[in-house]
């Protein structure tokens, strides 16, 4: 077992799983990079290795279960436990229920629930056996609050709050495994490109504020993995100072 933690992060690739990746590994943390983009994961390994960090990198989807599966593995192989998992990888298409875009309804639900879950179920088995380890998954505001164009969005990250609360309450105490929930607000990443619906994107345009950077998202993920064992942050909300919603 190596004494420095070891952190899956999915969606690492960009925006907040890429500056977690730095953020943990400038803290010792040797880090597991995932996505479908290996040109970018490569970029980043290079990267944090220049700076004295340690980091992997193993291409994956995360509605694939038997790709996250493998991820799972090899961190193993590669770094002997895993003691966080970041699930990071989300989508955010948002539209107004009227305009059906019912292939990206599917899409959110396959990467921000089913990503979620599989994520979960990759390293679970790997944390009970260790008795300790540590799962932060990455909700949105959106899934405290639902505005006109969120509905299916936030109903993706209401179920990622759910499922994260479950699991705190079933392997808290037993396995020593804690559970965090990270909600940011407005975040200036690529999550808005994945937008089609005309309405949202004028919308997005008209609005003024400064949105936060991928960085202060990090550094709240990182304020988590820090704690003592025995502090678990259940959840941390982060918006920019603007936002009102």
């Amino acid at each position: 077992m190596s004494h420095k933690k070891v952190a899956i992060i999915t969606g690492a690739s960009s925006g907040i799983g890429q500056a977690t990746a730095k953020e943990l590994a400038a803290k010792d943390v040797i880090v597991m990079l995932a996505a479908r983009r290996e040109e970018r994961l490569k970029e980043l390994k290079s990267e944090i290795e220049q700076t004295g960090g340690t980091a992997y990198y193993h291409v994956t989807d995360v509605t694939n279960v038997e790709e996250m599966e493998e991820l799972a593995r090899k961190t193993i192989e590669v770094a002997g436990q895993i003691d966080v998992l970041i699930n990071n990888a989300g989508l955010m298409p948002l539209s107004f229920m009227n305009k059906r875009k019912i292939k990206e309804w599917d899409r959110m639900v396959d990467v921000n629930i089913k990503g979620v879950l599989y994520g979960i179920s990759a390293v679970l088995p790997y944390m009970e056996k260790q008795n300790s380890g540590h799962i932060i998954n990455v909700s949105s505001v959106a899934g405290h609050k639902v505005m006109p164009g969120s509905a299916v969005y936030s109903g993706t990250k209401y179920a990622v709050r759910a499922i994260t609360e479950g699991l705190r309450v079933e392997m808290n105490a037993s396995h020593n495994i804690r559970t965090t929930i990270i909600s940011p607000g407005a975040v200036a990443t690529e999550l808005t490109e994945t937008i089609t619906d005309e309405d949202i994107l004028s919308a997005f345009k008209d609005r003024e504020m400064k949105p936060l950077d991928s960085e202060n998202i990090a550094k709240a993920i990182s304020y988590a993995v820090e704690q003592p064992d025995h502090v678990d942050v259940n959840e941390i909300i982060v918006r920019p100072t603007q936002q009102d919603m």
